[in-house]
């Protein structure tokens, strides 16, 4: 079948579900619970397809919710394997409702799981995905970075908690509008019925995940003494299955509260009644809550006041998740507008970073809004001697050769980074060009070459940059997006996959300084703007 009209990944299942009374909350919405067995579902059945055998769930990525669903409405999910590795996969869901009257349709939330195929005899080794979309492609390409993320995030945190400085303010707050932490907790239990098994007899995910949301829930209320709205899950992680006449303990509580949204941990140990004191730990997850008044605006919430020892700990993990949020909801994903709760936004006045690995390369795409003329950003940008104004990773910048109007040749010293010793050094050929129609960009095109007068020297480590460089976009008077695109080797970037909590402030740092550069110049050459 041809790519385009007609076209259907072979592993994409759809579910529509029409929400009942039996489905919702205290407020008449959809449970999220329940969302989150019809999650599950769809997408085992999209990995069992692919996989052509039975698969569990392993994991469950961090879920933004957008919108709630109210009873009458129906509930679209749509699930597809993105990429298959040896025998684990990534399946991506998209959550959406529809308004049967109105005909009304918004999305709900984005998901990617993580399953695993099981054969009892043999082993398993899935075959390959091919992606056909350039959609498809984009995400086959990115889910091998979301899984290096997945790997390395325990000691993202235990790095992050290590060596940087989380906020502690609690001798700073008022006491008295503190809640002890223990008055949250929650500790459930649950007997795995036959009702609630999958057809392997393990324990369904799903159902898992739903009492999970059930006790996460009661945790919040009884800090904010309110109905609070579940609006981020951060990673459920299954570390073990659980079967028919399981006991399942489900244990919550409040880790640390910001000023509009708490954090409540949520854990999951098994055991069976002849073994209580030999219980196994199968499942954790953190989600975050808000309390949303009339106007479906978050209200301010009381401060929480840990135990000493673990709930400290507990505490200032909670103040790192929240630090590290959204650089993982950035590079994880290929297109979000939203970000979590807490964290002060402008969509008009924020950069956006994107990932992108094909085979051998990792690629990085940025882009902002700069209240600066498109030709005016573009000649400031195309001058590389001035690039050291704002970005620390240029040292100096030498102009050896101006090989026409629109092409000249630099040579550039950058610091040592990724723990070598020396200092690196470029020689890079900056291709500038102007617009050839309305609606076309101008752009920078950046690459390393070849010179016999710069041969690399003994004290510098040659560098090399594959592709990279800007294109500028005119919005509307002077208003301009700005695209910045780089792309190399993860052997150069090494640091990316082991530092993932300041890779998106490092690049954000930059390219804010970026920005000011822009504004701070936006006149200087007013007068060339005429030639352009």
């Amino acid at each position: 079948m041809a790519d385009g009209e007609g076209y259907r990944n072979p592993t994409e299942v759809q579910m529509s579900q029409l929400v009942l009374p039996c489905h919702t909350n205290q407020r008449g919405e959809l449970s999220v619970g329940q969302l989150l067995k019809w999650i599950d579902t769809t997408a085992c059945l999209s990995a069992e397809r692919h996989a052509g055998c039975p698969c569990v769930t392993a994991s469950m990525d961090d879920i933004y919710f957008e919108h709630t669903i109210s009873v009458g409405q129906v509930v679209n999910i749509k699930a597809k394997v993105n990429r298959a590795f040896n025998s684990s996969m990534e399946v991506g869901i998209q959550v959406a409702s529809e308004d049967l009257c109105s005909e009304k349709q918004w999305n709900v939330c984005k998901a990617l799981a993580t399953f695993v195929a099981h054969r009892e005899i043999t082993k398993v080794k899935l075959k390959q995905i091919t992606p056909r979309t350039e959609e498809e492609k984009m995400e086959h390409s990115v889910a091998a970075e979301r899984r290096r993320m997945r790997l390395v995030y325990a000691d993202t945190i235990k790095d992050l908690l290590a060596n940087c400085a989380i906020q502690d303010d609690l001798e700073s707050r008022d006491c008295s509008h503190m809640v002890p932490a223990e008055k949250t907790r929650v500790e459930s239990v649950e007997l795995v019925l036959p009702p609630h098994a999958n057809h392997q007899g393990n324990t369904f995910g799903g159902q898992i995940m739903a009492w999970m949301e059930n006790v996460a829930t009661i945790a919040a209320s009884r800090l904010c003494r309110a109905h609070p709205t579940l609006k981020a899950i951060e990673m459920f992680h299954f570390r073990g299955p659980s079967q028919v006449g399981d006991r399942l303990v489900l244990k919550a509580i409040v880790n640390n509260a910001f000023k509009h949204s708490m954090e409540v941990g949520v854990c999951v140990e098994a055991y069976r009644q002849q073994a209580e004191t030999h219980r196994r730990h199968i499942n954790s997850a953190f989600m975050t809550f808000v309390v949303l008044d009339a106007d479906d605006q978050p209200q301010l919430l009381p401060w929480i006041r840990p135990q000493p020892g673990d709930g400290e700990r507990r505490y200032r993990e909670a103040s790192a998740r929240k630090k590290i949020r959204l650089d993982r909801k950035y590079i994880v994903s290929c297109k979000q507008t939203e970000v979590p709760l807490s964290v002060p936004w402008d969509p008009s006045n924020q950069v956006r970073l994107y990932t992108l690995e094909d085979d051998k390369f990792l690629s990085f795409h940025m882009e902002m809004v700069v209240h600066v003329d498109a030709a005016q950003a573009f000649l400031l940008l195309s001058d590389l001697r001035r690039r050291p104004e704002w970005d620390k990773h240029y040292r100096s910048v030498e102009l050896v050769q101006q090989v026409d109007e629109d092409d000249a040749i630099y040579h550039v010293t950058s610091p040592a980074l990724g723990g070598h010793t020396k200092p690196q050094d470029f020689v890079i050929l900056a291709s500038r060009r102007k617009p050839c129609d309305n609606g076309d960009p101008y752009v920078i095109a950046l690459r390393s070459v070849t010179l016999p007068t710069h041969r690399e020297t003994p004290e510098y480590r040659r560098g090399e940059t594959l592709c990279s460089g800007f294109c500028f976009w005119r919005e509307g008077d002077q208003l301009t997006k700005v695209s910045y695109y780089n792309q190399a080797t993860p052997g150069v970037l090494n640091y990316v996959t082991t530092n993932v909590a300041g890779l998106s402030s490092e690049f954000y740092t930059t390219f804010k300084a970026c920005e000011q550069f822009l504004l701070d110049n936006r006149n200087d050459l007013a007068p060339s703007l005429q030639t352009l």
